[in-house]
């Protein structure tokens, strides 16, 4: 009986270390393989379907994307399917989007506001209420005739298939979203 209970505890014991450290390489491969940065930056370049990651001026990793539905041109209207082009900057991280996770991006900038004051699409207080959420750094009105909620988001990046995000595989959103904190600038290139 004795001996019944100690090889008991020893399979267990086994079987339960074998689990651990299963756990512990699962978890191994879920963490980022992106370094802690101190200035951390994202080029993304829409004709070549990338985004990089960069500490300073040093490229750490590069990321394959998929865009807008209409990836070419910058985005000019609500529901023109176009990914925007400039700059802009990450103003939060949600871990709850119904794509994964997403880090949603400053859209509209100022030189999007201009436009859209020019062509009539907004009116001057839309414009205003632009310019000083981009001049605090938090995010611009969302609900404009110029569009709003550009994410950069998971669920996949076999083919251009959003309505103006940026989007990759699960796995690459994860890292990104691990270790780019909010502000990060993100540059938007054809």
């Amino acid at each position: 009986m004795i001996k019944t209970a100690f090889v008991f505890l020893m399979l267990s014991a086994t079987v339960l270390a074998f689990i651990l450290s299963d756990q512990e390489l699962i978890m191994a491969r879920n963490k980022s393989d992106l370094p802690k940065m101190e200035n951390p930056r994202i080029l993304i370049r829409k004709e070549a379907r990338t985004l990089e990651v960069f500490d300073g001026e040093k490229l750490i990793k590069t990321y394959k994307i998929a865009l807008g539905f209409a990836p070419k041109g910058d985005k000019e209207i609500e529901g023109d399917g176009k990914t925007p082009e400039g700059d802009f900057y990450i103003f939060t991280k949600n871990s709850k989007s119904r794509f994964f996770l997403s880090l949603g991006l400053s859209y509209p900038a100022i030189e999007d506001a201009k436009r859209g004051l020019e062509k009539e699409l907004i009116d001057t207080e839309q414009y205003d209420l632009i310019v000083e959420a981009i001049n605090e750094k938090k995010m611009p009105p969302q609900e404009t005739k110029l569009g709003g909620e550009i994410y950069i988001h998971g669920d996949g990046n076999a083919t251009d298939w959003t309505a103006g995000c940026i989007a990759l595989k699960n796995s690459d959103m994860k890292e990104l979203f691990e270790v780019l904190p909010i502000k990060t600038p993100v540059r938007i290139e054809p």
